[in-house]
């Protein structure tokens, strides 16, 4: 990486940079040709045949049919081109968001209108907040 990041300290967070959108770029853009009825269709029918028309890596390929959104993430997708992809599977934007943070649709839902997650503890790497990488489905990953 070419600049110093500070913000790679942050808990639980992978920020959409530069480098992440280079990453991602295959990835998203299978994403968005997911707005097409019939790409959907291609895609729902046989999504390895569908995946492999794309110049995504296999990890990127994998966590795609794992419906892994963290590790979709990690490999440079961005969430608003992932929401094609839990739109495709029926999915609710709220639904993906809990299922990246290990919750139910409905224990997302009240800690979103309480407030969200407490700051204390989660600001930077080392403490010890609920969105420490440890406390989260993805692991220390």
């Amino acid at each position: 990486m070419a600049l110093d990041k500070p913000y790679l300290d942050v808990p639980g967070t992978i920020i959409f940079d530069a480098d992440q959108s280079r990453k991602g770029y295959w990835l998203n853009q299978f994403c968005m040709s997911l707005m097409k009825a019939e790409n959907r269709a291609r895609f729902k029918a046989d999504e390895k045949a569908y995946l492999d028309e794309w110049p995504m890596s296999e990890e990127q390929k994998q966590a795609v049919q794992a419906r892994d959104l963290n590790w979709c993430m990690r490999t440079g997708g961005n969430i608003y081109f992932l929401a094609k992809l839990g739109a495709t599977d029926g999915l609710s934007f709220q639904q993906m968001a809990g299922s990246m943070t290990g919750m139910t649709e409905e224990e997302y839902r009240n800690m979103m209108i309480n407030g969200g997650r407490a700051i204390d503890g989660n600001r930077y790497v080392g403490e010890d907040g609920d969105a420490q990488a440890h406390r989260q489905p993805q692991g220390g990953k």
